[in-house]
């Protein structure tokens, strides 16, 4: 999964741009020399060349192949301390035994978004796809073949959208008589039905798209078990960053750091002293983008960083319960699998 953190910098270009909240990131991780970071979502890499800039070892995960054939234009420029992995990032404990950072940036990139073929944008006509690993179901698959119900609740859910059901029933009728496979076809028949009022600054069918990439990327599920994983991997005093785009996304990300600082309560089945101890030291509250960022990068608006320090308490269980997730058609809860 690709971050919207670097949503203007591109590898190897001309004009290096500055991802999200660059500066917060880099004083939350603090890379040193001899240290090793993890980069779950290298994107077009730019919190990864910040951190081999300070001097640190990078593991840079990204499932997008695009991303990482391009990434390889760092490499001759950090040689020995560049590894590009192609997986989920939610494969961390796969990659490292002990590091010292773990960065995380969710969402989508807009080099994903910029590409038409990619599907993931209405701005421009392109097959109905939105796969960043570009294996498994596509938003057409979902859109065709999905009943109304489990639409409705992956728009109601993921995309927050107030008129879910509906727009579910309509895909389903329309879709009778001719399948959906084209981003403008979808967006069109969502601005149709619910219709569009003058001055609308979003897009009627953005929350149904917002839905169906966070659905077929499984991106709250892979958020969950990269926060997990980051907790086995991070060494004490390791440092864990993330940023998010989306209530949702920093939702979990919130309830981790929240239940990971705390002392669970005593009860009398578990008295007090045999309470796990904190494995994670909260560093603040969440950081979001300065007036002059925002108005370099507008897409920064909804950017949201939360970071934590490793503790020496031994990382907990896999208790995805933490994170409310939903029971979604197709998709198993984590820690399922």
């Amino acid at each position: 999964m690709t971050g919207h953190g670097d949503d203007l910098h591109a590898v190897g270009g001309p004009a290096r741009h500055i991802p999200v909240l660059l500066a917060e990131v880099l004083e939350a991780l603090a890379p040193r020399p001899g240290e090793t970071v993890i980069d779950g979502t290298f994107g077009a890499g730019g919190y990864t060349r910040a951190i081999l800039q300070a001097g640190a070892a990078v593991i840079a995960i990204d499932r997008d192949p695009d991303a990482i054939a391009a990434g390889r234009a760092l490499e001759p420029e950090f040689t020995g301390r560049l590894r590009l992995v192609q997986a989920p990032f939610s494969s961390l404990t796969e990659q490292a035994d002990a590091v010292d950072g773990v960065v995380l940036d969710i969402g989508v990139s807009s080099m994903q978004l910029d590409e038409a073929e990619r599907g993931f944008s209405f701005r421009a006509d392109g097959p109905l796809d939105m796969r960043m690993a570009q294996v498994g179901v596509s938003a057409a698959d979902v859109v065709n073949t999905f009943k109304a119900g489990d639409l409705a609740r992956i728009f109601g859910f993921l995309g927050e959208e107030r008129h879910a059901g509906r727009i579910a029933r309509m895909i389903e009728q329309r879709r009778e008589k001719r399948p959906f496979e084209r981003t403008l076809d979808l967006a069109d028949a969502v601005e149709t039905f619910i219709g569009r009022k003058p001055g609308d600054r979003i897009h009627p069918a953005t929350r149904v798209f917002q839905a169906l990439r966070i659905y077929v990327n499984d991106e709250l599920g892979e958020l969950a078990k990269a926060l997990i994983d980051a907790e086995r991997v991070l060494k004490p005093g390791g440092r864990l960053a993330v940023v998010t785009f989306h209530s949702l996304e920093d939702r979990i990300v919130k309830r981790f750091i929240a239940d990971r600082s705390e002392t669970p309560a005593g009860s009398r089945h578990m008295p007090q002293a045999e309470a796990p101890a904190p494995t994670f030291a909260r560093r603040g509250g969440g950081v979001t983008p300065g007036d002059a960022e925002l108005a370099a990068n507008p897409r920064a608006r909804s950017a949201r960083l939360r970071a934590a320090v490793r503790t020496e308490a031994p990382a907990r269980g896999s208790d995805f319960a933490i994170f409310g997730l939903p029971k979604l058609p197709g998709l198993s809860r984590p820690g399922e699998r």
